[in-house]
């Protein structure tokens, strides 16, 4: 008889220990295989979920950002518009506490402004730039609240009539049907009018200068108060 077919007569009983290990082997495989499928959903999860929270941080820092831009835009119409600061002279009189309140305020929430939202890879960093953008807000509602109350009644009754002519005297400087002489005149009778009542930021100065560009190198005007 072939020696491998006479073994196999004397040892047929292992077939089904042999068999019960090869299943136990399969299942144990199975198991793993398993596991290692659910470890490679777990970290593709994971990894959705950390692009997900990234894209709606960032999503964030851009909402934050563009609140901030709303209030600096609010900021503006008074620092360029020397009109406004004349109606509204709080707005730019750094003795008021309100007012030195929200210049704090804005330079507290642009010094933490990102350039672009991936600059803030934090939750804390993100908490901390949106507190100071709702700080600036705030401080920026109250004073301008006040500014709208108060209006020139700080200022006695001949200042308030050296604030209404200078008002007079910048919408004759801007006003191109004058002359450049009368433009000339006016603009620099209404700086005048105003020293000592307001001090104008210089980008409001800046933003009136070009409004009326030409003016100021145009030639001089007589001075007729000298003999």
């Amino acid at each position: 008889m072939n020696p491998f077919l006479e073994f196999l007569s004397h040892t047929w009983w292992l077939i089904f220990p042999l068999s019960g290990l090869a299943g136990g082997w399969a299942r144990s495989w199975s198991r793993a295989s398993a596991r290692r499928h659910r470890r490679r959903v777990e970290i593709y999860q994971l990894k959705n979920r950390a692009a997900e929270a990234e894209q709606a941080s960032q999503a964030e820092v851009l909402r934050v950002r563009e609140a901030h831009d709303a209030v600096n835009r609010r900021w503006l119409d008074y620092e360029l518009d020397v009109a406004k600061l004349i109606d509204f002279p709080v707005m730019s009189d750094v003795r008021e506490p309100l007012t030195v309140a929200f210049l704090r305020a804005k330079r507290e929430a642009d010094g933490l402004r990102p350039a672009t939202p991936g600059e803030i890879t934090t939750a804390a960093r993100l908490a901390e730039y949106r507190a100071a953008v709702v700080g600036y807000e705030v401080a920026f509602d109250v004073a301008e609240r006040e500014a709208r109350r108060i209006k020139d009644s700080n200022f006695t009754g001949p200042e308030r009539e050296r604030l209404a002519t200078a008002r007079k005297l910048l919408r004759i400087a801007s006003d191109n049907a004058a002359t450049p002489a009368e433009r000339q005149t006016a603009y620099k009778r209404a700086r005048r009018e105003l020293d000592g009542l307001i001090v104008l930021p210089e980008a409001t100065i800046a933003a009136l200068e070009e409004k009326i560009s030409g003016i100021l190198d145009a030639p001089k005007a007589p001075d007729f108060h000298q003999g």
